[in-house]
């Protein structure tokens, strides 16, 4: 809605600052870098900051540079907001798919689709709000005119109607402007919810979640943003070129009446509209792929009938509407398409938007200059169909990219799944060899403690068969004790002195 209400507001802001419509280029020029600066910062900041913060930051810019368009009386001053509104519509493209990525995931298909959505339904909503406030005003001033022409005319009866009509151009022109409010007043109830949203949110885990995020990135996924952001490029270029484009070329060209060339554009927004409106529930049941691979089949057909049968009114209409359509879904399902290969963070995701605006600024103005030395050639059906055809050789390299990307990736996890596991059966082997070791030495431990308790009982027992306290009892006792491991110790005296006492027995 911010950037749709410049075009029905265009002469009133001309007539504000005191221009001419054909000197007030420099408004888009400015709002054009805004957005391209917006996209590259806001880039470097979602990864750093709260992307829900960031979000209403913007929104609360755009809100201000809304409110004080209307009374905006300097030139300069106009191009600065125009500059600011087009920094912080950068920032929500780039924020905007971040966010959704980072809350859906892998399931964030018709998330998008309804959120590029939302960008149709804003541009078809905005001249409808600039209407709704010339209504009011010009039923205002004809009420006023009415009841002055007739006390003008009851008091001078002779006055000419020159003199009895009032000028109300200076408050058309305000009441017109204040369409800028009233969009400013809904974008800033939206900054408000983001706020709340952002106090509710945990820092720290998005944090968690984004440095966790950051090991999954593929290979090839700079190659794959640099051909997606050429995809984009294109793709966007082609999209506006054919949308700016379309009305001069209906009445040039096929003769149309300016009704008809009206009809004709409106046919080819209203059918790009409708399709993404459809492609939200369509999302759910197609995956991203096969989304662009008919969009961009329907693209290439449609634009070739309009590139050699455009002459044809029917071809002209049925190809008009097909390519309106065929180009909705294009720019969302190349986001969620390229999440399922690799992380898309802030920095990447202004990358893609970068590409749309320069594709947005470039294509329509290289079109539009060969189409003023070349009068008599249709160079935006041609370029309809040169766009299309690069996008369609484009896809497929891509696709074997990333496919070819993930079976590396595939192949290094299972190698590295494949040596931890061998690593760990080599650690648990040595340590089933430490176990087992260590269960022989205890069994050898055991079988020779029960050796020794079967040979202290047998001693025993045949000590005790011995009648008396006889020699052989004496002499028995030195086996067992040495058996046993322990040295005959009696008390009172040594080993030694227990030898003499038995040899002095004996002699006596």
């Amino acid at each position: 809605m911010s950037i749709a209400v410049l075009g029905p507001t265009f002469p009133n802001l001309a007539a504000n600052v005191g221009r001419n419509v054909s000197d007030m280029y420099y408004i888009f020029v400015g709002r054009s870098l805004g957005c391209l600066a917006g996209s590259m910062v806001g880039g470097v900041l979602f990864d750093c900051m709260n992307a829900t913060l960031l979000l209403a930051l913007s929104m609360l810019g755009t809100t201000a540079g809304l409110y004080v368009i209307p009374w905006c009386k300097e030139y300069l001053l106009l191009t600065i907001l125009m500059s600011v509104i087009g920094g912080s519509m950068g920032i929500l493209d780039t924020g905007g798919n971040v966010l959704a990525l980072n809350t859906w995931g892998s399931e964030v298909g018709p998330h998008l689709q309804a959120l590029h959505f939302s960008f149709a339904a804003g541009a078809f909503l905005a001249p409808i709000v600039a209407k709704m406030a010339v209504v009011g005003s010009v039923s205002e001033e004809l009420a006023g005119a009415e009841k002055t022409s007739q006390s003008v005319l009851k008091s001078l009866p002779t006055a000419s109607a020159a003199s009895t009509t009032p000028a109300p151009k200076d408050r058309h022109d305000e009441d017109f402007l204040w369409s800028y409010i009233i969009i400013g007043s809904y974008i800033l109830l939206i900054s408000i919810f983001f706020f709340v949203l952002y106090s509710k949110s945990s820092s720290d885990r998005d944090k968690s979640k984004a440095a966790a995020q950051k090991g999954r990135l593929t290979k090839y996924h700079w190659p794959l943003v640099g051909l997606l952001f050429v995809f984009f490029l294109f793709y966007v270029g082609a999209e506006i070129t054919y949308g700016s484009y379309l009305f001069t070329y209906a009445v040039v060209f096929a003769e149309m009446t300016e009704s008809e060339a009206a009809a004709l554009n409106s046919v080819f927004w209203g059918a790009f509209a409708i399709c993404r409106a459809v492609a939200i529930f369509g999302a759910a049941f197609l995956s991203p792929a096969t989304m662009i691979v008919i969009s961009l089949s329907c693209s290439t057909a449609s634009s070739s009938a309009l590139a050699f049968f455009a002459h044809y009114r029917a071809s002209l209409w049925v190809g008009s509407a097909v390519y309106g359509a065929s180009m909705a879904t294009v720019f969302p399902s190349g986001i969620a398409w390229i999440e399922q290969y690799t992380v898309i963070e802030g920095k990447t995701a202004s990358l893609f938007v970068v590409g749309a605006a320069l594709g947005e600024m470039c294509i329509p103005a290289v079109v539009g200059h060969l189409q003023g030395r070349f009068h008599h050639i249709p160079v935006v059906m041609y370029t309809a169909f040169a766009t299309s055809l690069m996008t369609v050789l484009l896809f497929p390299v891509m696709y074997k990219l990333a496919n070819a990307s993930r079976k590396k990736d595939t192949k290094e996890v299972t190698d590295s799944e494949t040596s931890k596991g061998l690593l760990s059966n080599s650690r648990l082997t040595e340590d089933e060899e430490e176990e087992e070791d260590v269960r022989e030495w205890n069994d050898a431990d055991f079988e020779v403690v029960e050796m020794n308790d079967k040979l202290k009982n047998s001693l025993t027992d045949t000590s005790h068969r011995i009648p008396g306290d006889s020699a052989a009892e004496v002499s028995l006792q030195p086996q067992l004790d040495n058996a046993l491991g322990h040295p005959p110790v009696i008390a009172g005296g040594s080993p030694g002195r227990q030898n003499g006492n038995v040899d002095s027995e004996k002699s006596e």
